[in-house]
């Protein structure tokens, strides 16, 4: 028999794999092996699917009123388990603690709360003309979620859908899974019927691929970078599933001339480096005036060299280590690449940060004079890197702003708030915030380009998981 953390579960019971392998979990503020997860197999993929399609006809039938109870008995039991959750993705992500308990575990707790209140107020059946128009629930969800916020990621995806009525099988990142055990033991507290949510722990192009290629899967909610992402995409198009995929960012945070510079760049930083820089949302770019730029870096280097790398479980570390050897690497590479390329090196660098020889660390780093086209301006490093890109009017700054493949996030900054809206309406992304507005559970997140389709959160989340129907009378 496994341990309790090398199990799946399935069909309401935690079971052993159909194979022998594990992948070990390593904690990278220390380099040790703290847990290990099955290597999952193509056959329990399908155990898994099997038991969320025989699931699926009850469940869809269950009145809104009665999955909102078990949507609030989840919450309540993440929000029981929430020192343990954090502790547990400080050890396996690198979390800092004051991170992970402030958004690591609470946030999960929202996604779930959010969707127990959407299911109270949900709008009736709709009538057009002759036709009554009802949504249903798409079926089997296979949900793929990364390791950077690794409960948050999968409540986000499952909330929606439970609420909707389908049933799902998650498959979690094999970097960072130790959390889904204390998920999945609240999942199993809650009560929901047996087969309706279902774990299947191992390997992308194993357990991934056969999700995306299983035909009794309806939909594969997906988030991750732009590469494995279009796999997934091109593996469910032979079946014609439905996809939703939350991707890469690479996001502006434009600073107009009229704006606060100290509370801009202050918060810009801290955005920028949030969990080690390793957000989809982050504001890795930040664009600002040409004749202000020495002005920005001396407050991006004070702000930035107070994310001393440290300790994930002390209390005071703002900055953890990356979640594994080869992220560490790949940030450290990025940042020869910019000095290579001629950008200004005003604080970090590539070397290992002082006192911190062992562990994934890197040092946090701001570049200035960097250019709008370099890798460092257009590619999506997931670390702590800011690159500081000059303009000389707001035209420019707006042409800097949509100059990427992605868009995800994004910022402006003006003490004219009609201003900094109707620069916030320019740009091409998925959301903005406005002199640092703030997160809303309960609005569409998702990007524009090739940071996604479709959307997540809030009733246009929802929506990505039901079927319209239309019924002519």
């Amino acid at each position: 028999m496994s341990t309790p953390t090398e199990q799946l579960y399935l069909d309401g019971k935690w079971v052993d794999s159909t194979g022998s392998g594990t992948v070990p979990v390593i904690d990278p503020a220390t380099e040790d092996v703290i847990g290990a997860v099955p290597e999952g197999t193509t056959e329990d993929v399908a155990r898994a699917v099997e038991s969320a399609r025989a699931a699926f006809p009850g469940w869809a039938a269950t009145p809104p009123s009665e999955r909102a109870g078990h949507l609030q008995r989840l919450h309540d039991g993440l929000a029981a388990r929430a020192e343990e959750i954090a502790a547990t993705i400080a050890r396996d992500v690198g979390t800092p603690m004051r991170i992970a308990s402030r958004i690591q575990a609470a946030l999960p707790q929202t996604d779930v709360s959010t969707y127990v209140e959407i299911l109270g107020n949900e709008e009736p059946e709709q009538k057009v003309g002759n036709s009554l128009i009802v949504r249903e629930p798409v079926g089997v969800v296979a949900a793929i979620t990364p390791w950077n916020y690794p409960l948050h990621q999968i409540t986000a995806k499952i909330a929606p859908a439970l609420a909707a009525g389908c049933t799902v099988v998650v498959k979690p990142s094999e970097v960072a899974p130790l959390v889904v055990r204390q998920l999945f033991e609240a999942i199993d507290e809650a009560g929901f019927p047996p087969g309706v949510i279902n774990l299947v722990h191992g390997l992308g192009p194993t357990i991934g691929e056969a999700l995306a290629t299983h035909d009794d899967v309806d939909m594969v909610s997906f988030t991750g970078s732009v590469r494995a992402g279009s796999r997934v995409a091109e593996l469910a198009a032979r079946t014609v599933k439905k996809v939703t995929l939350e991707l890469g960012g690479k996001s502006a945070n434009v600073l107009l001339d009229d704006a606060d510079f100290g509370s801009a760049v202050k918060m810009g930083v801290a955005n920028a480096f949030l969990n080690g820089g390793q957000t989809c949302t982050a504001w890795t770019r930040m664009v600002v005036p040409a004749d202000r730029q020495d002005e920005v870096l001396e407050l991006a280097r004070a702000a930035a060299e107070g994310f001393v790398p440290g300790d994930p479980q002390d209390p005071k570390t703002k900055l953890g280590p990356m979640v594994s050897a080869a992220q560490r690497d790949r940030v450290r590479g990025y940042i020869t690449r910019g000095v290579e390329e001629g950008a200004r090196l005003v604080t970090g660098g590539a070397e290992a940060p002082a006192g911190q020889e062992k562990g994934f660390y890197v040092a946090p780093t701001v570049f200035g004079d960097v250019d709008p086209g370099s890798t460092i301006a257009q590619e999506e490093i997931f670390g702590p890197v800011l690159s500081v890109i000059p303009y000389r009017d707001e035209e420019e700054a707006l042409a800097i702003a949509n100059n990427s493949e992605y868009g995800l996030h994004g910022a402006v900054w003006s003490a004219d708030q009609d201003r900094a809206l109707a620069f916030a309406r320019k740009v091409r992304t998925g959301q903005i915030d406005v002199n640092g507005g703030a997160y809303n559970p309960y609005a569409p997140f998702g990007g524009y380009k090739r940071s996604g389709v479709g959307r997540e959160m809030g009733t246009a989340g929802l929506e990505e998981y039901q079927e319209i129907k239309s019924i002519q009378l």
